[in-house]
This record gives structure tokens, C-alpha cells and sequence, in this order.
């Protein structure tokens, strides 16, 4: 990496980081924005500073780097007589998931690129075209992991399918795969880490396979070292977390969580540093946060887990606590000052003591029922968390529950938030909004969609 992408990078991690949001979740994966500054009212209507038509599916999170904004998404093709993608098994068993959909068609999977101002999109570059790996849930997508931006490039991960690197103005400067990544038939969904040098992606497989993770050269696609999972004797389990890349004083760690343990790694050799005596033990969605010298992981499926265990450790560690309520099976936590707050699927928020474990409140309903997918968001001392409907409700951070009000963009949503230059940049299953900011007229005709 040059000095100058090096500084722009550390520099997203202290003084300019209201301008980026530059991965899943933003600065350190947590979800929480600085930024005192952004809108917390807006309507279908009211504070929309622009809309642009996305198309296809995809439920990656949009991701941002100062006048840039980037999604993937990927276009179904017809239907192939006699394609049905990969064999999959579960306790021995070959295994059909009986919500598996997909796989019987080509794809066209590609990287977008929006002027942050104005909504016009700027380019769009096909990565893959072609017959996919695996099928997919049918609540799933094939472009469901958030790309990375780092002031140079963004490197958009499609699963089997690979690693892309562009730079800012689309021009492909490499391409990797880490080989056919059989997932029960649901399909890829954790999106990759980063540090200066290298990528991280977790690839936590079925029976028969071997996971690992892996690291990547950011300057040429090779890869770093390749680092098996194990857990207990035995072979970690699929999974669909992101990874999580936590700086200390000391040292950075790698955090993965899995079924049977959390494991720290050393970024730099994929050498393992620390393991927790069990991991989430329910199936692993939720991507991990860290802070208060921690890292926190939850499942709610099949058994609700929440776990803390100490960072910056070696060997074989306890749990510093764990808690059996409140974890949602697709919602990530959030850590927003002392407090730890877990969701369920349904919206109920749970409020945690991050340093004891110990309840504040629990199961906190919104005011209407609803599904979620997207993961809670955190600014000036509110929750936002975001239902399937499109209606946000804000939610006043700290030991007493309150809904300050609800937005509704009336269109389903099912991607977190993104929170940088004074805006809320959502994707919805049509659109990506621009919410707050200075307000820009724009003609949707004439973006030369070529897909």
C-alpha cells in the first residue's frame, strides 16, 4: 500500500471517519457513527436528499468514501434445464434445504458506483457472469456480502464466485477465488475484514469440508496464508459472520465467531492466539463487536447465546459472561457506550451491561410487529433499528427504553445503514436513498443501465 492510501486509511479511524464508512458496519465493524450531526426524522417524502434505482437483488449494505458511494447487486438470468448446483451434506446425509432456490440459473454479478451528491451513478462493472456455485436461501441473495473501500480501491466479494479489486473509477485491477464454498444450500453472507495490507475472508463450511480463513494481498489479489478452523477436535461447522478485525494498543486481533468457539487470530500469519471455551453455540449469523477490552457474540438459533470474552489474551479462555435471552438469528449487536444491545428478529431489544452481562431491560417490543433483517445503527444517543416494512424506529440509547419516533421510507428494507457525511445512506430492495444533507435534483432517466 502507498504512504498516501495508508494515511487515508488510518485517518477513517480517528478524524475523518464521519466521512467513510468504508465496510459492514462501518469504522471497527461496530455499527455507531461520531457524528452528532445526522438526520434522525425523514419520510418517503420528508428529507430525501436524492433516490436512485438499483436493480436486481441484492441485500449488501451500501459502504461510502467521501463523494462515493458503492453497492453490488446481482441480475438473474432464465432458468437451465438440468442445472441444480452442489451436493450438500448434514450428519452424513446428503442434504437438500428446503428453502435452497437458485442455483438452476446464470447470473450477472456486478459492482456499482454512486456520486454521493448528486445519486448519478458513475460506473457499474460486471464481475461474474456465468452459472453460480451453490444455490441460495430464498430469503438470500447472490450479492449479500458488503463490499470494502479504502481510498484506493473497493474489493467486492461474491463468495464462490471471488474477490474483486477495482480502483475508484472501475478499473479491475485483480481478481481471486477461495475455491467452491458449500454452505447447506443458503448461499454466502459474512462479508470481509481489512487492515492496511491484506483482506480477511471467513469461510466456515459444511460437513465434508474443511473451513478456513483466509487472508489477502491488497495490492495483487495473492493470497497471505491460508489458516485451517478447528474447534474441539473437530472441524468448525457453516456459519455466515463477518469477521472482525479489533486494534489494540498491544496488538490487532482477528475474531471469528463460530458455533463451537470464538477464536482470535493474529492478522499478520493466521497464527491462532486465543479460543473460548464454547462459541455462540446456536447457528452463527451475527457478526461480533468489540470494546470495553471484549468482544461480544450472539446466536438465536436454534438456542439464544450471548457471549463476552476478553481480548488480548492467550490459550484457551472462559467466557467473561454469557446471557440466554434476547439474540436475534440474523440481527448483529450493537455496543453503544456501557451497554450491549441484542435484538431478535422481531424487532424485542434487549439492553445489556456490557462490562457484567447483567440485564438492564429486556424484550422491549416496538410499538408495531414487523420482521428484521438489518442490523441496528447508533448516533447522538439513539438506536435505530429498521424493520422489512422500511419504518425505522428510534429508540433512545441508555437504561430506560423509549421509541422517539418512526420513519418509514415505505419500501421493504433489509441492508443496515450506512451513516457518513452527515446522511443515512439506505438500501431498500428497489432504491438507495440519500437521507439528509444538501438536497440535489436528479433525473433517473438517461443512467445508461447496461445490465
Amino acid at each position: 500500500m502507498t504512504k498516501r492510501a495508508l494515511f487515508f486509511y488510518l485517518f477513517v479511524s480517528t478524524l475523518d471517519a464521519a466521512n467513510h464508512w468504508e465496510q459492514w458496519r462501518g469504522p471497527g465493524g461496530a455499527g455507531v457513527s461520531n457524528d452528532e450531526n445526522l438526520p434522525d426524522r425523514w419520510s418517503a417524502t420528508e428529507n430525501i436528499t436524492w433516490k436512485a434505482e438499483v436493480p436486481g437483488r441484492g441485500f449488501s449494505s451500501p459502504i461510502v468514501w467521501g463523494d462515493r458511494v458503492f453497492l453490488t447487486t446481482s441480475i438473474e438470468g432464465p432458468t437451465l434445464p438440468g442445472v441444480k448446483g452442489a451436493t450438500h451434506f448434514y450428519l452424513g446425509q446428503i442434504f437438500v434445504h428446503p428453502d435452497s432456490v437458485g442455483a438452476d440459473r446464470s447470473y450477472r454479478l456486478f459492482v456499482l458506483c454512486f456520486d454521493a451528491t448528486s445519486g448519478r451513478m458513475l460506473w457499474q462493472r460486471l464481475a461474474y457472469e456465468g452459472l453460480v456455485f451453490e444455490q441460495r436461501h430464498k430469503s438470500n441473495s447472490y450479492a449479500t456480502p458488503t463490499p470494502l473501500v479504502d481510498g484506493e480501491r473497493v474489493y467486492a466479494y461474491f463468495g464462490s464466485e471471488g474477490l474483486y479489486a477495482y480502483d475508484l473509477e472501475g478499473n479491475l485491477k485483480w481478481k481471486m477465488s477461495p475455491g467452491n464454498l458449500p454452505a447447506l444450500g443458503i448461499g454466502v453472507a459474512g462479508s470481509p475484514a481489512m487492515d492496511c495490507d491484506r483482506i480477511f475472508l471467513q469461510c466456515d463450511l459444511e460437513e465434508r469440508q474443511r473451513s478456513f480463513v483466509v487472508a489477502v494481498d491488497k495490492r495483487t489479489g495473492n493470497e497471505v496464508w491460508r489458516t485451517p478452523r478447528n474447534a474441539n477436535n473437530g472441524e468448525v461447522t457453516a456459519g455466515w459472520v463477518s469477521p472482525l478485525l479489533v486494534r489494540g494498543n498491544k496488538r490487532s486481533e482477528l475474531v471469528l465467531a463460530g458455533s463451537k468457539m470464538l477464536i482470535g487470530y493474529d492478522p499478520a500469519t493466521g497464527k491462532e492466539l486465543w479460543h473460548s471455551t464454547k462459541g455462540v453455540l446456536g447457528i452463527p449469523l451475527a457478526s461480533p463487536v468489540a470494546g470495553l477490552g471484549m468482544v461480544f457474540a450472539s446466536a438465536g438459533v436454534p438456542d439464544k447465546r450471548v457471549l463476552a470474552v476478553p481480548l488480548g489474551r492467550a490459550g484457551e479462555l472462559a467466557e467473561k459472561w454469557t446471557y440466554s435471552k434476547g439474540a436475534g438469528y440474523v440481527p448483529s449487536p450493537i455496543l453503544y457506550g456501557d451497554y450491549l444491545y441484542v435484538m431478535n428478529d422481531h424487532g424485542l431489544l434487549t439492553c445489556l451491561d456490557a462490562r457484567t452481562g447483567s440485564p438492564i431491560y429486556e424484550g422491549k417490543r416496538p410499538p408495531e410487529p414487523g420482521d428484521y433483517l438489518a442490523s441496528p445503527v447508533a448516533f447522538a444517543g439513539k438506536i435505530f433499528i429498521t424493520n422489512t416494512e422500511g419504518d425505522t424506529f428510534v429508540i433512545q440509547a441508555g437504561p430506560e427504553y423509549g421509541v422517539l419516533r418512526k420513519n418509514s421510507l415505505a419500501e421493504p428494507v433489509y441492508a443496515s445503514f450506512a451513516l457518513a457525511g452527515g446522511s443515512i445512506f439506505v438500501r431498500s430492495e428497489r432504491h438507495l436513498f440519500r437521507i439528509g444533507g444538501r438536497r440535489t435534483e436528479l433525473n433517473c432517466a438517461g443512467f445508461g443501465w447496461v445490465l
